[in-house]
């Protein structure tokens, strides 16, 4: 997780729509970036998906516009 966010806002890739980041109040108080992407590694579904990357670009969540843009 940590090669895939780089340099990147962490708080990008949560999904605000599950459970745990939910019940744990994240976007109120998001966790520190190392706990974040801990819980992101052992929480598959706490990670924003679906997730494309090419090369340097990245899109996160479902965006038909940016997933074309992305591979054109």
């Amino acid at each position: 997780m940590e090669a895939l966010i780089g340099d990147s806002d962490y708080k990008l890739f949560l999904n605000t729509k599950n459970e745990l980041y939910r019940e744990r109040g994240m976007k109120e108080k998001p966790p520190p970036r190392k706990e974040a992407i801990r819980l992101m590694s052992e929480n598959p579904n706490l990670v924003k998906r679906p997730l494309f990357v090419r090369g340097k670009k990245m899109v996160r969540g479902f965006d038909v516009e940016a997933v074309r843009t992305l591979l054109t």
